[in-house]
């Protein structure tokens, strides 16, 4: 364990305790005379008291004219700042003082060291000169700083020191003319501790990060850098935070890349600006050089296997009532091998508008409208105006739910380039219903735990109108989850509207503490039942999938309007609401079937049964389970399994799988633990079965005592649709006390360990 700072004894005075006489030196001694010359001498157990400062010494000699004090013997000085020990020094009555030989702590950062003279002044600075400096306990001196001088500036809370030689286990390593350092914990600027690496793809890295701590609510960080494969490159982060508004803006740019022979960039803009109540500015806008950006320099298969960037600006208007939206979107493709007539659209602008009106205390009238211009260099182009109005009825009580809804949704588009033949104009309206109901039965289970029972239906009926005839501009077909088992529409997207005549049953039970909330059990089984076959599809080339294009163990992603994209798991395309999961089995004729649901022939009127279950039984072990079984062929369709052991933010195991019929085989483990009192150790391991391939793996370990800080990490991850690997390597070290801010180097374990948050690093 490390030893606790010292701490500031005297407390600061109340205004009870402030005195007229206030700011006066007041002196104790067992003893005091008056010399020949008018000195006052004072032996004994010597004190000298003046507001938060107290001097103690073996003897004293006082002038009163000059308000002076020289003490010796053990003289020990200490004020709210730091503490002094020194064989000799003197104390003015202004609040000066200086001291020769000593030794000194500092309270805030547990810094402490040996100068040959020490300046305190009135205004709050310290000089120190020949000194040696260190944040470690006084017998574990693994690192210190020697500098000719160092000054600290109380008020400011920094310091500063010149001609430095920095020593590990009293090895000269490094040599600077001038650090910057805090003396608290508030930010400050200066150099942040380098990071070192390799990759198969880049050679030896070397970055050395320099903060800038422009104002309390914004700031910046430079990251000049060097990649022996590559070159020199500048990497830079600016944040701002006022009272109405947030935002990021990252670069990183590399000018003349010797392998591309090119400029190479990535920037990325974020901003959130409340302009009034109810109104708000929104952007989000990103950009790279070229299409194989993210392969060269991101580390890991979440940021290799990016296949979009978006760029969007937005401004929403909500209240009570109503949610406009007014956006403009575009995606720049990372992913060359889409053609441009399979890439998405622009929609430029959207304008959508969402309003509820309550008209008494069970119905409410709903209207959900989108006005969008989709533009694009190949295909059909041209305007999509949607208007849905709806009549809602809600009945609820503490053991059942009614809730019964019908509409009439309207489609009109304005085309241009079109194909021959095709409608300029088309348009498709149709009414439809659902009705949603449940009920909750409850019982005692003992010891103050609740299990319930919840069975829910829900029917939907669209009728059929053929919309071969409409364009696809974002529309496409999701996996079946429990989310999809109960909506009305099973197209996502504006551009069809299913045909449905069924019923989705689902039963939900849970398990959980009343007292606390605390729930053990969670489990749900679904399954949908068709009254009628669904007839409305989407075009055959929408569900082809691009051949050759299968990166080892990933999974495949249908993006609106254009064919399947393969894309890990964890970083699907970020496009809301429209990232859509090929479906195993599904094929490319016209009739296609749905995901996990059958209705091309009339002995087949159901879907695949869905089951989720999450478990937390036993102390701090977790179970999920998410499980999709086909009735008809007696298999797994879809399969996810996640054991978890979770005893402390730090300690967490994790043991998963993942299966997806024709798609995915994985094995995903992952581990965080510490092994010793100072010693972290990671790891993840991610394997195809599909391919026997390795898909991402990590590895490393962190050394922290209590004034230094060394970090290791190792990463093997795919970097292409070929199956590519890159390996790479990182080292950290930082010593404490010397800098507070700067991005960590294990700040993205939390994505990669499921539960896991590294000791001191703070939430985002």
């Amino acid at each position: 364990m490390c030893p606790a700072p010292p701490r500031h004894k005297r407390p600061p005075p109340t205004p009870s305790t402030v005195l007229a006489l206030d700011h006066l030196i007041r002196i104790d001694s067992d003893a005091a005379s008056i010399d020949a010359a008018g000195l006052a001498v004072l032996t004994g157990h010597v004190q000298v008291h003046q507001d938060q400062r107290t001097v103690a010494a073996d003897s004293m000699t006082y002038d009163e004219r000059t308000g002076k004090l020289d003490v010796k013997g053990q003289v020990d000085f200490e004020d709210p700042l730091l503490t002094i020990h020194s064989s000799s020094g003197t104390y003015d009555a202004d609040g000066g003082a200086s001291f020769n030989d000593a030794q000194f702590h500092i309270f805030e950062r547990s810094g402490r060291g040996s100068a040959q003279h020490i300046a305190v002044r009135p205004n709050g600075v310290i000089d120190l000169s020949k000194v040696r400096y260190t944040t470690c306990p006084a017998r574990i001196p693994d690192w210190a700083l020697q500098a000719s001088y160092i000054d600290l500036d109380t008020d400011a809370d920094e310091g500063y020191a010149r001609n430095v030689v920095m020593r590990l286990h009293d090895v000269p390593v490094f040599y600077t003319p001038i650090l910057s350092f805090p003396l608290g914990e508030e930010r400050k600027s200066g150099l942040l501790f380098p990071s070192f690496g390799h990759s198969t793809t880049n050679g030896w890295q070397l970055e050395v990060p320099y903060y800038f701590n422009l104002a309390p609510n914004y700031d910046l960080t430079l990251t000049p850098g060097y990649l022996s494969s590559r070159g020199v490159q500048l990497g830079g982060e600016f944040r701002y935070l006022s009272e109405s508004s947030h935002g990021l803006i990252e670069e990183n740019l590399l000018p003349n890349d010797t392998q591309a022979h090119s400029d190479r960039y990535y920037l990325h803009i974020t901003d959130v600006s409340n302009i009034s109540d109810g109104l708000r500015f929104d952007t989000d806008l990103a950009g790279v050089s070229d299409s194989n950006y993210f392969s060269d320099f991101a580390v890991g298969a979440d940021q290799t296997s990016v296949t979009f960037l978006e760029r969007r600006a937005e401004v929403l208007y909500y209240d009570d009532v109503w949610r406009i939206r007014a956006q403009l979107q575009n995606f720049q493709t990372i992913d060359i091998a889409l053609t441009e007539g399979d890439r998405p659209y622009s929609r430029v602008p959207r304008i959508e508008a969402l309003g509820e009106l309550p008209l008494s205390s069970h119905f409410t009238f709903a209207l959900d409208s989108e006005a969008t211009n989709f533009i694009r260099n190949e295909g059909p182009t041209g305007l999509r105006v949607d208007l849905s109005p709806e009549l809602r009825f809600s009945e609820r009580s503490a053991w059942y739910f009614f809730e019964p809804a019908a509409g009439y949704h309207l489609v009109h588009y304005q085309l241009q380039n079109n194909a021959v033949g095709d409608p300029s104009n088309p348009t498709l309206d149709l009414p439809y219903a659902h009705v949603d109901t449940g009920l909750v039965f409850e019982r005692d289970a003992g010891g103050s735990r609740t299990e319930t029972l919840e069975p829910r239906l829900v029917y939907s009926w669209i009728p059929y109108r053929n919309q071969n005839d409409l364009p696809i501009f974002d529309t496409g077909l999701p996996d079946l989850t429990l989310v999809e088992l109960f909506r009305t529409n099973r197209y996502v997207g504006g551009d069809r509207i299913g045909d449905t005549n069924q019923v989705a049953a689902g039963l939900t039970t849970r398990l959980f503490n009343e007292s606390t909330g605390a729930q053990y059990l969670a489990a749900t089984v679904g399954q949908i039942r068709y009254l009628e076959l669904p007839r409305v599809t989407l075009p055959a080339d929408i569900l082809e999938t691009l051949p050759g294009q299968s990166l080892p163990g990933q999974t495949l992603t249908t993006v609106p309007g254009q064919p399947t994209a393969i894309v890990p798991p964890q970083s699907l395309p970020s496009l809301p609401g429209q990232t859509l999961a090929q479906p195993p089995g599904q094929s490319s004729t016209a009739i296609p079937t749905l995901p996990g649901q059958y209705g091309t022939t009339g002995a087949l009127r159901a879907s695949d049964i869905i089951t989720e279950i999450s478990l937390t039984a036993y102390k701090n072990w977790s179970l999920g389970v998410d499980y999709q079984w086909n009735p008809y062929t007696r298999r797994t369709d879809k399969d996810e399994v996640l054991l978890q052991y979770h005893p402390a933010p730090e300690k967490v195991l994790n043991l998963g799988y993942r299966f997806q019929d024709g798609i995915l085989k994985q094995y995903d483990g992952s581990v965080a633990w510490p092994i010793g009192p100072h010693w972290n150790t990671v790891a993840r391991w991610v394997y195809s079965l599909q391919n026997h391939q390795t898909i991402e793996q990590l590895a490393g370990f962190e050394y922290k005592s209590c004034c230094w800080r060394i970090q290791l990490l190792q990463r093997r991850y795919v970097t292409n649709r070929n199956g590519g690997l890159n390996d790479s390597i990182a080292l950290q070290f930082e010593l404490t006390g010397l800098s507070s801010v700067g991005k960590r180097a294990d700040a993205f374990l939390p994505k990669e360990i499921s539960g896991y948050s590294p000791p001191g690093l703070s939430p985002p």
